[in-house]
């Protein structure tokens, strides 16, 4: 129920005062971005101006954004790369940040097939905690009573390692959950879970996901919203579910935990919940053992009023499948962020995942923007980056940033296109990530990846004299988990032989040993990746495509075969040209790397 407070906002009555507080908060930052903006860089500045690093450009001390342009160049990971790895090596003089680094977090993007390591300090958890704190004020507006249930949040730990010089270097996530910000949070009525804390932290991934699962149907009737952080993610609980199903019930019939459960203080925290409910289990029986499974999130979960989960960029393609399991639930995406930088959120939760456009707090960080270049403009200058009170609705954007950590113009690879404005604040869609071509969960394959996971594989074919004359790709979420598909054309040199189904599946499995950590690290430690195919086309199967992109207005001179699709009639045309379909027969070798 809506308060009366002096402190009432322009977005729409708050729930309670300390809503009222976080909305106050969100009008302040979005009036006059660009003072904040100039009052965040001059902070920065402030710190940061005798690292290292920056003494190299010769700023004189000076914190003003004319100077900071036109001294500091915009930079890559790879520019960045050598005064990280002195880091991660054990240097602790201030090579980035006048603050020490407390730890480095993960990126899903990779440099030379590892996960790029993102400089972090302590204090940046209380910019990421503040941005978590606007998010509930936020969706109280759209949705009431939310105090008067549990989240059923599917959250997972994954693998961490340290650095030569004793650094932690995990993903972001992985990072708060075991952190005592969240060990140790204080109750809030708007954000309970179904899952215990050690069921969070339990390392195993199945033991994790089950127990999860098992408090979820164990408290179905207090759950009134489901989520993960990525769509793939809550599509493999589902998953998950289908397949262990019968073991859930039992548990919960007998009101005995599952012996696969080994970790000593989940079974604890789990076994204090659980008690024999023969009817709960004979119902869980029914929604499960048939093949009908639209609406089960609703079925099951009656109370559900959304679900939660990252549904934009290439998490788009989950949507379907979400809203076939969902029955029609508004798929809500709250915040936009990174292992670089916690960015902004979603001032309207309830809009089409298609429609969704996120808010930058300017308080987060210093963010400018390159304007992408269109074919006309490519033999122009380049372009001059825009501050974020800059830019402009309808056009599209690199976002570059410079962090309190001592990232300093750094691209960050999301494209983004303006949307509109709340106040004086920009609200962004999020287009797509540069230069990536597939991705099914957290991975992210280029062209160049898949390019050289192709030509490795390749090489097994060659005692049988034959070669891959054209490829291309797409990332197939129709199974779960989803999994990556390549057409192939072969061509043989003479009758000496044609591969065998064998060999075909060995070149998948090459191909897998070929990507980078993050792929492999899905398909072995996270079960979030599926084994890659490759579907073998009939001769002449690209020249049909290259017909049918021609008779759709193409020009044969500039014609490139696209190196992955995703239109409906180029599906269906190379769909109807397969020959025989190759799977990989084992999973990839993966363990933690080990950092230099």
């Amino acid at each position: 129920m809506a308060v009366n407070s002096g402190l009432s906002s322009p977005l729409g009555p708050p729930a309670c005062e300390k809503d009222a507080k976080a909305l106050q908060f969100i009008e302040e930052m979005t009036k006059d971005v660009d003072a904040v903006q100039e009052k965040v860089l001059g902070e920065i500045l402030s710190r940061n101006g005798q690292t290292e690093y920056l003494r190299r450009f010769n700023l004189g001390g000076a914190t003003d954004r004319d100077t900071f342009k036109s001294h500091v160049p915009v930079v890559s990971y790879g520019d960045l790369q050598p005064y990280i790895q002195r880091i991660a090596n054990g240097d602790r003089s201030p090579i980035l940040s006048s603050h020490p680094i407390s730890e480095f977090l993960t990126s899903s993007g990779t440099s030379a097939g590892e996960r790029k390591l993102m400089p972090t300090i302590q204090e940046e958890w209380d910019r990421r905690q503040l941005l978590y704190s606007l998010l509930m004020p936020v969706m109280n507006l759209y949705v009431p009573g939310l105090d008067k249930g549990k989240g059923l949040y599917f959250l997972f730990v994954k693998a961490e390692t340290k650095t030569p010089g004793g650094l932690l270097a995990r993903p972001v996530l992985t990072s708060y959950y075991k952190s005592q910000i969240f060990k140790t949070r204080p109750y809030d009525p708007y954000n309970v879970y179904t899952s215990p804390d050690e069921a969070i932290l339990c390392p195993d991934s199945f033991q994790s996901m089950y127990t999860q699962m098992l408090c979820g149907l164990l408290m179905r009737h207090q759950v009134l919203r489901v989520g993960a952080v990525f769509a793939s993610g809550l599509l493999r609980a589902i998953r998950f579910l289908q397949l262990n199903w019968k073991l859930l019930a039992a548990d919960i019939s007998t009101g005995t935990l599952n012996p696969g459960i080994t970790d000593a203080s989940l079974r604890k925290s789990v076994s204090s919940i659980l008690k024999p409910n023969p009817e709960l289990a004979e119902f869980v029986a029914e929604e499960c053992e048939g093949e009908n499974w639209a609406g089960i999130i609703t079925r099951l979960w009656p109370n559900t009023k959304y679900i939660d989960v990252i549904v934009t960029g290439a998490m788009a393609q989950y949507a379907p499948t979400l809203d076939y399991y969902g029955g029609g639930l508004p798929l809500c995406c709250t915040m936009y962020a990174s292992s670089e930088c916690y960015f902004g959120l979603n001032l309207n939760p309830m809009a089409k995942p298609s429609e969704v456009s996120y808010t930058i707090m300017p308080n987060m960080g210093y963010f400018e923007f390159l304007p992408l270049e269109t074919a006309a403009e490519r033999d122009s200058p380049p372009p001059r980056l825009v501050d974020l009170a800059g830019v402009e609705v309808d056009k599209e954007y690199e976002l570059v940033i410079t962090t309190y950590s001592g990232l300093c113009r750094y691209r960050v690879g999301d494209i983004l296109r303006v949307t509109g404005f709340y106040n004086s604040a920009p609200q962004f869609k999020f287009v797509r990530r540069k230069n990536v071509l597939l991705s099914i969960d957290s991975d992210k394959t280029d062209e160049a990846e898949l390019q050289k996971a192709i030509e490795n594989a390749s090489l097994l074919l060659r005692e049988f004299n034959t070669s891959v004359v054209e490829y291309t790709s797409y990332a197939d979420t129709k199974t779960i988990p989803g999994h990556y598909v390549i057409y192939w054309e072969l061509m043989a040199k003479d009758d000496s032989g044609w591969p065998s189904r064998e060999v075909l599946d060995e070149c998948c499995r090459v191909m897998e040993e070929s990507m980078n950590s993050v792929y492999r690290q899905g398909r072995v430690a996270d079960n979030s990746i599926g084994p890659l195919e490759i579907r073998v086309v009939k001769n002449g199967t690209f020249e049909e495509l290259m017909d049918y992109a021609i008779s759709r207005g193409a020009s044969i001179n500039q014609y490139k075969v696209p190196r992955c699709v995703s239109f409906a009639p180029i599906m269906e045309l190379l769909d109807s040209r397969v020959d025989s379909a190759h799977f990989s027969p084992a999973a990839p070798r993966w363990e933690p790397e080990r950092r230099r």
